[in-house]
């Protein structure tokens, strides 16, 4: 089949079954990208290509500020071209704007756990915030705009708010001052906020943006990271206010967050969300969870990425998968993918049994 942006966008607003259960990824490995398309992806016509010839109805552009740079023993930020910016932190570092090159070196960061490098109003007023419009990434939309094939959109990959404040803080010392320097939390919430919602609004209004993805991480596998009431105050109304401004164009809106974020579920529906990505595996069931928001919200990804999809065969990928398609898909609001993203080490036959084996079987009404 075609790519056709109705497809997802039908299961993303569950608005019932569409044709088939969509494909979805935010990010996959450039290695297994090209060996998929066949050749090297040095422009955003092979870009494109990739995924539209594996099965996707939408290309995701990154974009944003995520402030996990490396820093110095100087405390001095590193520097880094917009092209690294649209990067994940550990993909590999390479050329391409569009993915990295396949033989580069694989580098991976690690955020401070003590103490960061603001711990006082000072440190924050001296940091060199960058300005908003030194992430407009208008130039990259417009190059994979251009080379969308008919039926195709832009799904706008950029967030993180909660994740740098305490990474900039260190989380040890963020957690002290959610009790002892409140009013710190609250003045660098509000700078990031601030910068990541300008940005936000300048990637939603670009005319070929159909969809935004916001990734945030806000639990591990047991539960929240903080008490909830944190994120409702320094977290939620900032997406409460990007949740209206997609509504408002009528594009859906996506939440990614790893581990069991079951607690804060009816805030995020209440801050505008449709979609929650990726429902880890060991961190909640996705099965009573499509019991518990069915047509009010999608869910996407669940293929567990250690087992089987990085650690399994093809044929026990195909029978997740085949599992997901049977007690997940039926009535719509469900979009198929990695129970994260898929990283160098998942093997490429894995990838390939789970994309063609929902190519093959999800198609409505599931007859497995």
């Amino acid at each position: 089949m075609p790519p056709n942006f109705e497809r997802i966008r039908t299961a993303l607003l569950c608005q019932g079954e569409p044709d088939r259960v969509p494909l979805a990824e935010a990010s996959i490995d450039q290695g297994i990208k090209e060996a998929v398309l066949g050749r090297p992806i040095r422009t955003a016509r092979d870009e494109v290509d990739f995924w539209a010839e594996a099965g996707y109805d939408f290309v995701p552009v990154h974009t944003g500020l995520r402030l996990m740079t490396a820093y110095g023993l100087t405390g001095e930020k590193e520097v880094q071209s917009e092209r690294q910016r649209l990067l994940w932190s550990n993909r590999r570092v390479g050329h391409a704007r569009y993915g990295v090159a396949s033989d580069a070196e694989l580098r991976r960061d690690w955020a401070e756990e003590g103490k960061g490098i603001i711990t006082t109003r000072a440190e924050l007023e001296a940091f060199p915030w960058p300005a908003p419009e030194e992430f407009d990434a208008a130039d990259l939309f417009a190059e994979i705009a251009a080379a969308l094939r008919p039926g195709m959109k832009i799904i706008a990959y950029q967030g993180h708010i909660f994740t740098p404040v305490w990474q900039m803080m260190g989380f040890e010392t963020f957690c002290f001052a959610l009790r002892d320097d409140p009013a710190l939390v609250e003045a660098l919430f509000e700078r990031i906020g601030q910068i990541q919602y300008e940005i936000f609004r300048r990637a939603i209004g670009f005319p070929q943006v159909a969809g935004a993805w916001w990734p945030d991480d806000i639990a591990y596998t047991e539960g929240l990271m903080i008490a909830p009431h944190y994120f409702r105050r320094y977290l939620f109304p900032w997406l409460k206010r990007m949740g209206e401004d997609c509504a408002a164009r009528g594009i859906p809106w996506i939440f990614h967050s790893d581990g069991d974020v079951s607690e804060v579920l009816e805030d995020l529906i209440g801050c505008g969300f449709n979609a929650l990505h990726p429902i880890e595996n060991k961190a909640m069931d996705i099965v009573a969870l499509k019991q518990r928001v069915a047509g009010r919200l999608c869910l996407m990804g669940n293929l567990d990425l250690a087992y089987p999809l990085s650690l399994g065969t093809p044929e026990e990928v195909a029978a997740a998968v085949k599992r997901l398609l049977r007690e997940v898909a039926p009535g719509g609001g469900f979009c198929l993918g990695s129970g994260n993203s898929v990283p160098e080490y998942v093997p490429l036959a894995n990838y390939q049994a789970m994309r063609q084996t929902a190519l093959e079987y999800g198609r409505y009404p599931i007859s497995l």
